[in-house]
C-alpha cells in the first residue's frame, strides 16, 4: 500500500518539449531532451527551480503525447522545439515511488482507485519528477507520481 496525499498546486512556469513517442523510446528521448533544455537554460544564464519532469497527457504506449519539461522561476521564452508552458494551478493527488520504473503500473492503479473512492474526478494528465537518474541502481529511483484531479 503506497502512502497517496493530495495537495493545492500553484501554477509553475516550465520549459518544455513536447512530443509524441513509442515507450521503449521513451528514455532515450527524456534524456536528449533534457540535454536540450539544460543547454538553452545555461545560454540564458537561468537554472531550474525544481526537479526535471514529464507530462503525460494520454497513456497509449505505442503513441504517448509527453511533454518533457523544467520547472522555472518564471516565464521565460521558447526557442524552436522548446516552449514556455506551465504545469497548471490546483488539485492534485501525488505519492513518492522507490523502485524500478518498469514497475510503476500498480502504483498508478492504487492511486487511480484512491481518487474515485474519495469521489475526485480524475483530471488528463500525469506528471513524473525524477529525483535521481537512471544510472542508479533500479530499486533505488525516485519518483513522484502526479495526477490532477478535479
Amino acid at each position: 500500500m503506497s502512502r497517496i496525499e493530495m495537495l493545492k498546486q500553484r501554477e509553475q512556469p516550465t520549459l518544455t518539449i513536447r512530443t509524441h513517442t513509442k515507450v521503449q523510446d521513451l528514455p532515450q528521448l527524456i534524456g536528449e531532451s533534457y540535454g536540450k533544455l539544460g543547454a538553452y537554460l545555461q545560454e540564458m544564464g537561468e537554472l531550474m527551480s525544481d526537479i526535471p519532469f514529464v507530462a503525460y497527457h494520454n497513456m497509449d504506449m505505442q503513441n504517448l503525447d509527453v511533454e518533457i519539461g523544467f520547472p522555472v522561476a518564471m516565464p521565460l521564452p521558447g526557442k524552436g522545439e522548446i516552449k514556455p508552458s506551465f504545469i497548471p494551478e490546483g488539485k492534485i493527488v501525488f505519492c513518492m515511488y522507490l523502485g524500478s520504473y518498469a514497475e510503476v503500473g500498480p502504483v498508478y492503479e492504487e492511486m487511480a482507485k484512491w481518487i474515485i473512492d474519495k469521489g475526485l474526478i480524475p483530471g488528463e494528465t500525469a506528471y513524473e519528477y525524477y529525483y535521481n537518474d537512471p544510472e542508479f541502481p533500479e530499486n533505488q529511483l525516485l519518483t513522484k507520481i502526479i495526477m490532477t484531479v478535479k
